[in-house]
């Protein structure tokens, strides 16, 4: 999910029959060069080693495999294993990143095995790809192998003694495969065993994401199913009945309106309906995602013109206003649920993310004859009828969840603008649930700045008003109430499977129960992990209702046994403490480099790029801090990982008191989900410190003894970040669920970790050195 702040970008290209020449570049500035490797070949070999074969390595290069090999055991890399098929299926988008500066689209192509076509319809639809991109493409030449020169070979053997040094016989043992957590099942003697409907009663809905959900077209290939039976049954276990399921609406269904809507659509349905009836064993039901119709190229309306919307880009909004464009929405959904009877229902999404109704992206739909005359409210509203009409045609005891996300309030902690959400609401139909996400709003002090929550949060405890007051007008219609929330982690920190905040996620469920929430979402693509904060929030369903302090004392004594209870209670209550310092603002928790943690690279000059959605923190703090001075936002990082060490010490405190083997294993996984957060949270302020005391020696305003003091610092910082990525790269190899997210695959790996070792020590032995002189 995208902050308003985030303009929505719709390329200038469409997905048929592109070519190479024909992707976007925008303004294709030149690619960064890595100052610590000797060339650009010898990184794309580096970068590319844990995740492609020598042979599709060989084939971009022009080369031998046993040319690549040699180059990359000349780095002191480990001897290279051959991938399996589920890194390309699964992991494309870390290979896209990763060479985005090295390749160009050509020869990027070649490297992922992709058409043109493939590669602009991800960047495209693959959750704002573009963005997270930077929407630029840098300019890089053609890569070919080449024989290394002299100086090539000796900084070769440089990197691998760096390797030797500092990693020794631990790089050539063996990890564990990146992936593996896609076979996880039940952890022994801590999971629950399968939750049982209890007769008719209708349930509080408790619906979430895939840890590892592909967001583009699983539904067309079974090898990608989002939802095995064991992630159903350990969701189930933990009180969730409902998964949720990215869709494209033509997609699915055949059309008389539109002729050349449905291909495929009888392979997807055949799909969807085992998924759901496979759900359905384990007591979940499937909700799509309904952020529809989606806009169509101009092609597409020639001779339909008068179905035609506003416009952005070469696209155009498929008008609402339009009857045959509801009548179309309303029979296809009709279908898919006459088809499908398993299916829970669906949720909506009406004023954001991709370009829908006219009124989706704008406060005004100038350039739609039709919706230009009409309000936005009345267009929303119409819209979320239309697709409830459509679901309850072919289902009536299907649910439709309308969203509130983008609906602007009128207020400047909501989404500003006009005050549409109160009319949108009171035109919805009958016996929709309206979902509000629950922190929206909170206003929030950190480090003495004042600020307000306008992205998911788990650092600041909800309700906001915002949705107070959304929740207050949707009983007044008498319609029931869900709860957007996240309990497993945020765009905060995504590369792990949970936060280990614990007191504040119980606290959040606390108010919502006394708040009366009919349902809870519990992630948006990020956070579906089965964790121990999912059975935490399961604990807030029984009767009778837990406090607070029940709740965290019955999971700690379930989870790690009565005697170690009392330490973990006193780590949860730490991290919690020290998570609600977090500097939470839109423009950090989106272009900060917390998801990469000691994995972003330190640059020795400015890199003069812009930091990117989730995607390329680079070394971009006038973009990371958002309302924060910098000072504010490095001391509150180091206020957090001084806090967190607290809550690691007490956690390691209760291991010792752990005798049963499984709880035991539990608790030292568990320790390291933490221990890797502490060092994401000690790293961002090293960067932070470092581009600052950058700046400071670049700007030839130093005294000697000043100078001196900055040079001294920097090395400091260098010297702390390759322990923290030493210590990553340890932890990370042992546990695959580190540096993962759905909808961005692996933010790093292992091997980007020894990578960082190398770039601080090129800095402390190369880079500093010249800087140190007058």
């Amino acid at each position: 999910m995208k902050n308003a702040v985030v303009a929505f970008v719709v390329l200038a290209l469409g997905t048929a029959g592109a070519r190479a020449e024909a992707l976007p570049t925008g303004s294709a500035p030149a690619a960064l060069e890595f100052e610590h490797f000797p060339s650009r070949l010898h990184a794309f070999v580096w970068r590319n080693w844990e995740l492609v074969s020598l042979e599709r390595m060989a084939k971009v290069l022009l080369t031998s495999p046993e040319n690549v090999s040699a180059i990359g055991r000349s780095m002191g890399l480990p001897a290279h294993v051959r991938p399996p098929a589920a890194y390309q299926q699964r992991g494309y988008l870390s290979i896209i990143r990763r060479n985005w500066h090295l390749l160009p689209y050509e020869q990027l192509l070649t490297l992922l095995d992709w058409d043109a076509e493939k590669l602009a319809f991800a960047l495209r639809e693959d959750d704002f790809l573009w963005i997270k991109l930077g929407s630029l493409k840098p300019t890089c030449p053609v890569l070919r192998y080449a024989e290394p020169s002299e100086v090539a070979t000796q900084r070769c053997e440089e990197i691998a003694a760096t390797v030797s040094r500092h990693f020794g016989a631990a790089l050539a043992t063996p990890g564990k495969p990146r992936f593996e957590f896609l076979d996880e099942t039940p952890e022994p003697g801590v999971s629950q065993p399968p939750r049982v409907p209890a007769g008719d009663a209708e349930e509080p809905i408790r619906f979430l994401y895939s840890y590892f959900g592909v967001f583009g077209d699983p539904l067309l290939n079974p090898q990608l199913d989002p939802y095995p039976d064991a992630l159903l049954q350990r969701l189930s276990a933990m009180g969730v009945n409902g998964v949720w399921l990215h869709v494209v609406l033509r997609q699915l269904s055949p059309s008389s309106i539109f002729p050349e809507f449905g291909a495929g659509h009888e392979t997807r349905l055949t799909n969807l309906r085992k998924m759901a009836q496979r759900a359905g064993r384990h007591g979940v039901k499937i909700y799509l995602y309904m952020n529809e119709p989606r806009a169509m190229p101009a092609s597409f309306f020639e001779g339909r013109e008068h179905l035609r919307g506003v416009r952005e880009g070469d696209h155009f909004a498929l008008c609402t206003s339009a009857p045959p464009v509801r009548r179309w929405i309303t029979d296809s959904l009709r279908y898919v649920f006459e088809h499908i009877p398993e299916l829970g229902g669906v949720f909506t999404i009406t004023a954001s993310e991709n370009l829908t109704n006219c009124y989706s992206h704008r406060r005004d739909a100038t350039g739609c004859p039709r919706c230009a005359k009409r309000s936005g409210p009345d267009v929303i509203a119409e819209i979320n009828g239309a697709i409830a009409v459509g679901v309850w045609a072919g289902n009536p005891q299907a649910k439709v969840i309308c969203w509130d996300w983008g609906w602007p309030d009128g207020t400047a902690s909501g989404w500003g603008g006009p005050n549409w959400a109160e009319p949108i609401i009171a035109k919805l139909p009958d016996n929709v649930y309206l979902m509000c996400v629950s922190e929206w709003g909170k206003p929030i002090n950190r480090g003495g700045v004042p600020g307000a929550v306008g992205e998911y949060s788990i650092s600041a405890v909800g309700p906001g008003p915002r949705a107070a007051k959304h929740w207050a007008l949707a009983r007044r219609r008498g319609l029931k109430t869900i709860a957007k929330v996240q309990v497993n982690c945020t765009w905060e920190l995504s590369a792990v499977p949970f936060l280990p905040v614990m007191n504040l996620v119980a606290q959040h469920c606390d108010n919502l129960t006394r708040a009366g929430i009919d349902g809870l979402m519990l992630s948006w693509t990020v956070g579906g992990y089965p964790s121990p904060n999912l059975e935490l929030v399961e604990a807030f369903q029984q009767q009778p209702r837990p406090s607070v302090e029940q709740a965290l004392a019955r999971l700690a004594e379930k989870r790690y046994g009565g005697q170690a209870a009392p330490d973990i209670l006193t780590a949860w209550s730490k991290f919690s403490k020290a998570f609600s310092e977090y500097p939470f603002d839109g423009a950090y928790v989106y272009r900060g480099p917390t998801q990469y943690g000691p994995a972003n690279l330190l640059y020795a000059q400015p890199t003069g790029y812009r930091s990117t959605m989730v995607g390329f923190p680079y070394d971009d703090v006038a973009g990371w801090r958002g309302i924060y001075p910098v000072e504010v936002l490095a001391g509150q990082f180091e206020k957090i990982a001084t806090g967190w060490q607290a809550g690691l010490a007490a956690f390691e405190a209760a291991l010792d008191k752990i005798a049963e083997p499984n709880e035991r294993a539990a608790a030292r996984r568990d320790l390291g989900v933490a221990q890797v957060i502490g060092l994401h949270f000690d790293s961002v302020a090293n960067q932070i410190r470092f581009v600052a005391a950058r700046e400071r020696l670049q700007s030839n305003t130093l005294s000697p003894s000043e100078r001196q003091a900055t040079t001294a610092a920097i090395s400091a910082i260098l010297a702390d970040e390759m322990d923290n990525a030493k210590r990553l790269f340890a932890l990370t190899r042992q546990d695959p669920r580190i540096g993962f997210e759905a909808s961005n695959h692996y933010y790093y790996l292992p091997l980007d970790l020894v990578e960082k070792v190398v770039n601080c020590q090129y800095l402390l032995n190369i880079w500093l050195p010249r800087e140190q002189r007058p």
